[in-house]
């Protein structure tokens, strides 16, 4: 600033010393801004607000909760399509469609849909449709 401040402020986030002009965060680009400027994101779909930590980035944050929480039409319509867990023990994957094996009648993925893949418990030697 080239005229000197008779009111010195120092900014409560980054405690450098700034005049009245420069001690908004923006005005002086303060690089602890997000300690202090705290927000509270609203999600667009379903206008709750979403809760975040500091120091974390509001699009992600409200794109998580689209992705898991949002109570939304779209939303949910978007989470439910992939509904169909593999019941393969350790594997996560999910499928649109539900992929059962002919012996156990239980679901897979298409990983684990033979039932050399899964370690078959149903009737009969486990044989793989290729042969």
């Amino acid at each position: 600033c080239p005229l000197p401040d008779f009111l010195p402020l120092k900014c409560d986030a980054c405690d450098q010393i700034f005049c009245t002009d420069h001690i908004a965060y923006a005005q002086h680009n303060c690089t602890s801004a997000y300690k202090k400027d705290v927000q509270v994101p609203v999600c667009p779909l379903c206008n709750t607000p979403v809760p975040m930590r500091r120091g974390e980035m509001p699009d992600v944050v409200v794109g998580e909760h689209i992705d898991r929480d949002c109570k939304s039409d779209p939303a949910q319509r978007k989470r439910k399509i992939f509904t169909n867990k593999c019941l393969k023990p350790g594997c996560k994957q999910k499928e649109m469609m539900k992929v059962i094996c002919d012996q156990c009648h239980k679901n897979y993925c298409l990983k684990h849909r033979h039932p050399l893949d899964h370690d078959c418990s149903g009737a009969g030697r486990p044989l793989s449709k290729a042969g």
